[in-house]
């Protein structure tokens, strides 16, 4: 029987600029976890950051409430005047946003460079 603590997400903040934040996910995104990511979109996700980038390589799965954790995360980042860019570039992670038409709602990249180039 697989460890439960496995599959819960995780997220690690990195700065790789004084006004860019990159938030690196990995594990589950469902009901259970996506508090995970939603807790440091609301806290990262402030006035004074020109850039967040959500990096999704490591998300294994991306459910309802993982969605719906970056559609507000999304919401908010427009209200404070953040570009917020998904790297995304795994079928798990880009499937689910395709098929929910939200990647014509967010910013998508490839990869986490291609984000803070873009």
């Amino acid at each position: 029987m697989p460890d439960p603590a496995a599959t819960l997400a995780s997220v690690r903040v990195e700065r790789p600029a004084e006004d860019v934040v990159v938030l690196h996910v990995s594990g589950e995104l469902d009901t259970t976890s996506a508090e995970e990511l939603a807790r440091p979109l609301r806290t990262e996700v402030v006035e004074g950051v020109r850039l967040v980038v959500v990096d999704l390589g490591g998300v294994r799965f991306l459910g309802s409430a993982g969605l719906e954790a970056l559609v507000v995360g999304s919401h908010r980042a427009r209200d404070v005047g953040v570009r917020l860019v998904l790297a995304a570039s795994t079928r798990a992670v880009r499937r689910p946003i395709e098929a929910t038409g939200l990647d014509s709602v967010f910013t998508l990249a490839e990869s986490v460079d291609e984000a803070l180039g873009s």
